[in-house]
């Protein structure tokens, strides 16, 4: 099997990353704040918040919170935020984990201000400064995108946002990993990422960011393990890790994170760069199939494209049967984008990549598809 849908889930993982999962699997259980005096257990997830701290430049590592994954940390920020949808600025380029929150949860009423993108996924920081100020109060920017693999600039986003006094939140699901993040130096407020991407982690893992004196109501409440006592919470002094905490992919992430670290941001990228160019010319040479960003400067590990003759979900059904390669077809649960790049209802054949990808992977899809289309 050829595997090319990491946008979604990596695969493989390190091997680091499943010995740690196994090692904590043998360990007794227990949860942040309830250890009883096991080996290392208090330290598992201050160290893993404090990996990501340095990989994503979030000096308040204290302010890390893990959930499931970044879906459950945009719905936290958006939910506990309370700002109306007509009071929020975001782009087309956004996945349902933004857009369905901001149209289905209750209390946010209202339609947010949508920014519109160019055919290659592109958002420019002169529409967030025209749509600024009228009483906005917050923008939410998908840092790269899992379609076109467009890199949003969000150092200039985040000047603008800071410049007219809006909440800057950033979703680096698709980046973290493989794009560099600078959370501090971008004066983001509020980021949301994923570990199961390319922070090569588990599944049901990743978490969220809130700048302190942020005010932020939880999505959810339980306990906690930290003071059993208290059952009303008095002002902003809020617990968010609720519940018994997954430390098992808390560890596993820890140590994804730190393998990603020791190879660095920048070598990774360089990788999967090499990768998407040698696919994309490829695929310009063929007759009836359409790249979506092909002139990106810059761009994610990500190469979506359609072809004239047979729609994505065909292309990708004989791609995995009759080739073994994997890859995705549709709207890649991002619904708006698609009127904006030309491809439609039907959305894109996507290939995505990892570190562990190679060359030969791309040889294999393009003469896989040089058979299918002839």
């Amino acid at each position: 099997m050829i595997y090319l849908n990491n946008a979604a889930t990596t695969y493989p993982k390190p091997e680091a990353v499943k010995e740690a999962f196994a090692k904590r699997l043998d360990l007794p259980p227990s949860g942040q704040y309830r250890s009883a005096g096991l080996e290392d257990d208090a330290d598992v997830f201050d160290i893993c918040r404090k990996r990501i701290g340095s990989l994503l430049k979030i000096s308040e590592t204290d302010r890390i919170f893990f959930s499931s994954g970044s879906t459950e940390g945009l719905n936290s920020i958006i939910a506990g935020l309370g700002i109306p949808a007509d009071k929020i600025i975001t782009t087309v380029t956004e996945h349902n984990s933004v857009l369905r929150p901001l149209y289905n949860l209750p209390g946010i009423k209202g339609k947010p201000l949508l920014l519109r993108c160019d055919e290659n996924g592109t958002v420019s920081p002169g529409d967030l400064e025209a749509a600024a100020g009228h009483g906005m109060k917050a923008f939410i920017l998908n840092h790269c995108s899992n379609v076109t693999g467009a890199v949003q600039d969000a150092e200039a986003f985040g000047r603008i946002a800071k410049k007219h006094g809006i909440l800057f939140i950033l979703d680096v699901s698709q980046s973290a990993g493989c794009v560099e993040v600078d959370v501090d130096g971008w004066n983001a407020d509020a980021v949301a990422f994923t570990g199961h991407k390319s922070l090569m982690g588990p599944q049901g893992t990743g978490g969220y960011y809130v700048r302190k004196g942020i005010g932020l109501k939880p999505l959810k409440y339980g306990g906690t393990g930290y003071d059993s006592s208290r059952v009303v919470y008095d002002g902003d002094d809020y617990e968010y890790e609720v519940g018994t905490m997954n430390s098992v992919g808390i560890a596993a992430l820890s140590e994804a994170v730190d393998w990603v670290s020791s190879l660095r941001t920048d070598e990774i990228k360089r990788r999967e760069m090499a990768l998407s160019k040698q696919l994309i010319y490829a695929l310009s040479e063929f007759k009836g199939i359409h790249v979506i960003g092909s002139g990106l400067k810059d761009r994610g590990p990500v190469v979506s494209f359609f072809s004239d003759t047979l729609p994505p979900s065909d292309l990708a059904y004989i791609l995995q049967n009759s080739y073994g390669i994997v890859t995705r077809a549709g709207l890649h649960c991002a619904p708006l984008i698609h009127d904006y790049i030309g491809s439609g209802k039907k959305g894109t054949l996507r290939v995505s990549f990892s570190g562990f990808n190679t060359k030969e992977d791309v040889d294999a899809v393009i003469a896989a598809l040089r058979d299918i289309l002839g």
